[in-house]
């Protein structure tokens, strides 16, 4: 679509000429998607009154009389607040309990939760200059202990995630606004600049509300000894019974459930430990468990398990992403009791021949088609949806001779083992990810493909539960990244980029000053990427909003960055199951819709 076009039509929205529904049809039949309305419209670009989208069928007249819910995580969730949750598995197992004033559905478009109604330009909760949105809650919407949800518990969870002392994961979606109170269900947000994008604090998994009444006292440098992190009081489908981290968690439905009729279950259980394989089983062959989480197993198993006839293999893009990150620290070096601190360098990666040449000895065409098949699609960007966003400049491939020769221009000199050095470094890299065999398949692709360049790397594996733990403590997590490089994947959880891509800036690196719970877990730094990232944020022009996300997508895939697959959401459901979908939210997004057909 060329750019007049687009601001055409963006035009007619904005002045009521069309209806945002005919806006998406218009863009899907021009070649681009339908999250756009979600994020160009509802991000500020004038959208008018628009009608909320039908929900998924859903059949049952009253609630419960299903049942129980038996969920598989083959990563068991570790704790229960979702301002600390860093891992999917911790994100998945808080939305059973706490819940936001919106959610995202698979067209990428603002379904109300916790909220009367979506804001909007039209119904003038959106203000024209950018600078504030009103969200009104839902009157009648209780605690699992009975108390009143009010505006107090959204400017009280406003305070608790801002507050550096918190060190909550979702700090950067609420430390630059500020929320008042208008009455005792409404809420303004005032933005200290045009906010193009305002649907972040409050929506999704960032957005979860907090009970003030039980928090209040554990906000700040004492959140982590609040007794409610393990033992959750929230407005979800499902009131806690019991918790037993990385095994089991139990839940029973909450009789005074906002939504009429819901849920369908009687109970909720979520299973961890195992593997991705044996998850996978247990549903589709054995169907033993109702839902099996983030499947990430070798797309032919998946087939041949799906043969087994009592359940299916559910697959859905959103902007999730496989990738390599380059250490630019130093792993090897302590610097005032932190190692990978931001005060190094790392001795390989600051050369940008390394670089290169690492990117060019991934084989991500045969990673994509012999390991991933239809669970992944091969990219060269970290941006991968909605389309405006996506960037047409970026290449990948697959070239050892040209790896080596960037090497020897660059001094990486061979020894008499065959591994390069320079300046009396040997070029041995420490390669980890989390114990998965499509990723140690992956790794050891990467690693054959690296000796043959005279690159020696070691290979790592940390098992699911600790690399993806939250715990300030373990030096095994992702996010201290004490290795040279890392492999895993990122979980895009709302259609506009800006949360996403929060995970390059310099003032989000996890470091020992906020309990390794920046977004940035690389500890890359880049001005220029800053100042992109400074101008998207007040850039009310759709257009040259999106132009500046792909020049910041090009800056992080040239310089830190090595994607591998877009990947899909990946999960398993017995036959009877109805489980609706997002690309852009959680799996248990709609968990209140969840219901099996007889």
């Amino acid at each position: 679509m060329d750019e007049p076009t687009l601001r055409s039509l963006v035009a007619d929205v904005a002045e009521g000429r069309l209806s945002r529904r005919v806006f998406v049809r218009r863009m899907v039949a021009l070649g681009l998607t339908a999250p756009l309305a979600g994020t160009m419209l509802a991000a500020g670009a004038g959208a008018a009154e628009a009608p909320v989208p039908a929900p998924a069928r859903y059949e049952p007249t009253k609630a419960g009389g299903g049942g129980p819910l038996k969920l598989l995580f083959w990563q068991g969730p570790t704790l229960l607040n979702p301002h600390f949750a860093i891992g999917t598995k911790d994100q998945e197992a808080c939305r059973i309990f706490y819940e936001p004033l919106a959610a995202w559905d698979d067209d990428g478009h603002l379904v109300p939760v916790l909220a009367a109604a979506i804001p909007t330009a039209g119904n003038g909760a959106v203000a024209a200059d950018g600078r504030s949105v009103v969200w009104t809650l839902k009157p009648g919407v209780t605690w699992h202990d009975g108390q009143p949800v009010t505006a107090d518990d959204l400017v009280f969870t406003w305070l608790y995630a801002k507050d550096p002392a918190t060190a909550a994961t979702t700090i950067g979606s609420y430390r630059d606004i500020t929320v008042e109170k208008v009455d005792d269900l409404t809420v303004r947000l005032r933005f200290p600049r045009p906010t193009p994008f305002w649907a972040d604090a409050f929506v999704g998994l960032p957005g979860c509300v907090l009970p003030r009444h039980l928090f209040a006292d554990y906000a700040g440098a004492k959140s982590r000894d609040a007794p409610a992190n393990l033992h959750p009081v929230g407005t979800g489908p499902y009131s806690f019974v019991e918790f037993r981290p990385g095994d089991m968690l139990r839940g029973t439905r909450y009789e005074a459930y906002h939504r009429p009729g819901r849920p369908f279950f009687d109970t909720i259980e979520v299973k961890g430990g195992g593997d991705a394989v044996s998850a996978a089983r247990a549903v589709l062959q054995a169907g033993e468990y109702d839902f099996a989480w983030n499947l990430q197993v070798e797309d032919e198993v998946l087939k041949r398990l799906e043969e087994g006839g009592k359940g299916r293999v559910d697959l859905v893009y959103g902007g999730n992403l496989e990738f390599i990150l380059l250490n630019p620290t130093d792993p090897d070096t302590e610097v005032d009791g932190e190692r990978s601190s931001v005060a190094t360098r790392h001795f390989a990666f600051s050369d940008p021949a390394v670089r290169r040449a690492v990117d060019l000895l991934i084989d991500r065409r045969a990673v994509g088609q012999f390991i991933y098949g239809r669970t992944g699609r091969v990219t060269d960007n970290v941006i991968n949806g909605p389309a405006p966003f996506v960037s047409p400049n970026t290449r990948f491939a697959f070239d050892i001779a040209q790896a080596n020769a960037l090497l020897d221009a660059a001094g990486w000199a061979r020894g008499a083992d065959g591994i390069r050095a320079k300046d009396g470094r040997r070029l041995k890299l420490v390669f980890q990810t989390s114990t998965n065999a499509p990723r140690q398949k992956t790794q050891a692709i990467i690693k054959q493909a690296a000796a043959k360049a005279g690159i020696e790397m070691e290979l790592k594996s940390v098992t699911s539960s600790v690399f993806f733990s939250s715990d300030p403590a373990n030096p095994d997590t992702y996010s201290h990244f004490y290795a040279d490089m890392e492999m895993y994947t990122a979980n895009a959880l709302q259609p506009d980029p800006s949360f996403w891509m929060l995970q390059y800036l310099s003032g989000e690196c996890a470091q020992k000053a906020n309990k390794w719970q920046g977004r940035n877990i690389a500890r890359w730094r880049n001005a220029d990427y800053d100042a992109l990232y400074a101008a998207a944020a007040t850039e009310l022009d759709p257009v040259k909003r999106a132009a500046l996300f792909i020049r910041m997508n090009d800056l992080v895939v040239a310089d830190n960055v090595l994607p591998l697959l877009h990947r899909a959401k990946v999960s398993a459901a017995v036959s009877a199951l109805r489980a609706p979908p997002s690309g852009w939210d959680n799996d248990l997004w709609s968990l209140p819709d969840w219901w099996k057909a007889t």
